[in-house]
């Protein structure tokens, strides 16, 4: 099926998935059974029926609430079919902020699983079991027989999207239909899918990632999606690789990354031979060949966003010719506006600009450790763009420039291929001494390559640049057990590896983005849905722990 963005919407999605695809298998869990595409047109039906019964009508807000599974793409579909505005709510979200979501959208419905509703406790608005959309029966046909469905145009508005981003305060995205289809087709340059591909979910469908990559491209292509009923831990996660065999699979960088540190890089440096340059690439292509038989030996397609990859990572995953591919977005632009295909990325690089997707630099400036690159704003116009923020016209246009280009806060450089390369957020940004432009997240990913590091801060203190470091458990657990000697001891034995820590990347990095002082950071640091750390909490905490100048 050909789609177009200026006449398509996701409530035909369903219907021409019916027509085209029949009962090929569209949704399911993974060691469940699946939904074809001709039932799952006719539960989206009813789904939508149920809706305009209750009152539901064109450009009210329906809430989703509920992890990834089938049903959260019924509800979807649905609510596009009855006319409706799509809100999906993040399960990490608290029921005071959900109610606050709620209340701010003025939603008139909302789904829920069981796992959730407690969340919904006060609301004004009409709570369904998202678990009984799949039982929908034919009475519900004959009792909405004479319900006129409205009609969706690309322009009506298909979702606002509440990010609970790095930066504090969730606010509401507003795509419309044309921003969700036209992003879909523009990834077409990086994967085009068919009947015979099956894609695991592992992230949450709230997110314009996960929604836009790993729901309407497989539904717009017949593929089949499978659905974890857990978060995916190794656990869980490897049966299901073994016994469904995606070919593909959408990602977070922290997940490859705690397959490469956990299981991938101890288990090469454990054989002396790897100590041998000559032997080294031959180790690492017999691990890469057993990684790739670990997610069920029939991956053609690895996409990995929402956050930079580590680089040490990708030189392997590139060194293995591991099928992956690198996506670059945010939620205001529906998601990806740049990426690389597989077989065609580079080191650190996001990617070229997606068809459409008009990409420029503003207020460019030498970057101080390379002269010769221009790193500026990126700033992106195109039909996957999104109108602005719901009820806040003020943020929307503070994020518009004069002729229309969004302003994504982050800072970049292209290459002479037209590859884009993230430096990092602008907020984040820290002015050197002497006027240098210094970049947390660059020196972030120095830290993080540390065995004893499983994840680190960068901040502006009044000593200099600052780290809080969270060590890895194994890190520590000399520093536990010299605990039954003394507190004294076992602090200094944390404080000791600190300062190694901080040694060691002080010699990777230039003068001006050297660590003055590292802090043990106890706790893990909270995390967005796409695992980068909220900023905004750090580094007001109670308990700042050992400290290392």
């Amino acid at each position: 099926m050909v789609y177009d963005y200026d006449k398509h919407t996701i409530a035909d999605i369903a219907p021409l998935g019916a027509a085209e695809y029949g009962d090929r298998p569209a949704l399911g869990m993974a060691g469940g059974d699946v939904l074809g595409y001709r039932e799952l047109e006719m539960q989206t039906r009813r789904v939508a029926s149920r809706l305009a019964s209750m009152g539901v009508g064109k450009g009210d807000r329906v809430a989703i609430l509920s992890e990834s599974r089938p049903e959260w793409g019924i509800a979807s579909f649905g609510i596009a079919r009855a006319g409706a505005v799509a809100v999906p709510l993040l399960v990490d979200f608290g029921a005071q902020q959900i109610l606050e979501i709620l209340a701010h959208s003025g939603a008139k419905a909302a789904f829920s699983s069981a796992k959730q509703v407690r969340k919904l406790d006060g609301t004004k608005a009409a709570v369904l079991a998202i678990e009984e959309l799949s039982a929908l029966d034919a009475e519900l046909d004959r009792a909405t027989a004479d319900i006129e469905l409205p009609k969706t145009s690309p322009d009506d508005l298909a979702a606002i999207v509440y990010t609970s981003g790095t930066t504090g305060n969730p606010k509401g995205v507003m795509l419309t239909h044309r921003n969700y289809i036209a992003d879909a087709l523009a990834c077409s340059s990086i994967i085009v899918l068919d009947t015979d591909d099956v894609l695991l979910s592992i992230l949450p469908l709230a997110h314009a990632y996960e929604y836009t990559i790993g729901f309407l491209i497989p539904m717009m292509s017949g593929s089949q999606i499978r659905y974890l009923d857990r978060p995916p831990s190794a656990s869980a996660l490897m049966p299901a690789l073994a016994s469904i065999r995606p070919t593909i699979m959408l990602s977070v960088p922290l997940v490859i990354e705690k397959t490469y540190r956990q299981a991938v890089k101890p288990a090469l440096e454990k054989m002396r031979a790897y100590r041998n340059p000559l032997l080294r690439p031959l180790l690492e292509r017999l691990a890469g060949a057993k990684l790739y038989r670990s997610f069920g030996g029939r991956i053609r397609f690895f996409g990995i966003g929402g956050a930079p990859l580590d680089p040490e990572v990708e030189l392997f995953l590139r060194a293995v010719k591991w099928p992956y591919a690198i996506g670059y977005g945010l939620t205001e632009t529906a998601p990806i506006i740049a990426a690389s295909a597989v077989g065609k990325t580079r080191p650190r690089a996001a990617g070229p600009a997606l068809p459409g997707a008009e990409i420029r630099l503003a207020d460019n400036r030498p970057a101080d450790d390379d002269q010769s690159v221009l790193v500026g704003e990126i700033q992106v116009r195109g039909p996957m763009v999104g109108p602005g923020y719901y009820l806040d016209p003020a943020k929307t246009a503070e994020c518009f420039t004069s002729d229309g280009f969004f302003r994504t806060g982050d800072l970049g450089y292209e290459d002479e291929r037209g590859y884009f390369f993230v430096r990092g957020r602008s907020k984040n940004m820290i002015l050197g001494a002497s006027g240098e432009n210094i970049y947390p997240e660059e020196i972030e990913a120095v830290l993080n390559r540390s065995p004893h590091v499983q994840e680190a801060l960068v901040y502006r203190s009044a000593e200099g640049l600052t780290a809080l470091v969270h060590l890895r458990p194994e890190a520590i657990a000399e520093a536990v057990a010299m605990v039954k000697s003394g507190v004294d001891q076992a602090e200094r034995v944390v404080a000791d590896l600190l300062d190694s820590i901080k040694k060691e990347a002080n010699q990777r990095l230039a003068t001006f983005c050297r660590i003055c002082k590292v802090e043990h950071q106890r706790d893990s640091f909270e995390k967005t849905p796409t695992q980068k750390i909220k900023r905004f909490l750090y580094p007001e905490r109670p308990d700042k722990g050992t400290t290392v100048q």
